[in-house]
Formats: C-alpha cells, structure tokens, sequence
C-alpha cells in the first residue's frame, strides 16, 4: 500500500516538474523514508564526491548528514504542535 501512494505522489509531481532528483529528496524530506530513488540519488552524489576527494567514506558520511538533518526537522515538527502554557 505504501508503495502506491508513493507512485502517485511521484506520478503527481513528476507531471507537475519534470525534475526526478528533486523528487527523491522532497520525498525523503516529507516522508522520512529512504525510497529506492533518494537511495540511487544519495549514493550516486556519494560516489561522485568520493571520485574528487578519494575518501571511500563519502558516501556514508552523506546518508549520515541527512538522515541527522531529517531527524532534526521531525524533532522541531513534533515540538512545534505543542502550545505554550502560560
């Protein structure tokens, strides 16, 4: 089930903006899961980098960044539904 609406979200934006890599990453940003397209996009950045600094890490030092960045923004998302009690 989820894979489907995956598909008709992508079918939907890939229609709307015809820019497949800015897909893969909205949707890491959104969903918070790693669908198979931000993985080949996050791993074909990495091996680009690693071809410039000859650090065979590179590619995991990425996914790590991203994956603390996207935990950060659930944290101040989940944290900003509470109100403030005087």
């Amino acid at each position: 089930m989820m894979a489907l609406c995956e598909e008709v979200r992508m079918n939907r934006f890939i229609n709307s903006n015809n820019n497949n890599n800015f897909y893969a990453i909205a949707a890491l940003t959104l969903a918070g899961t790693w669908n198979q397209m931000a993985v080949e996009l996050v791993q074909e950045i990495g091996r680009r980098v690693t071809l410039i600094t000859e650090d065979s890490r590179e590619t995991v030092f990425l996914f790590q960044r991203l994956s603390i960045a996207l935990q950060r923004g659930n944290a101040v998302s989940f944290l900003s539904t509470f109100t403030a009690t005087d």
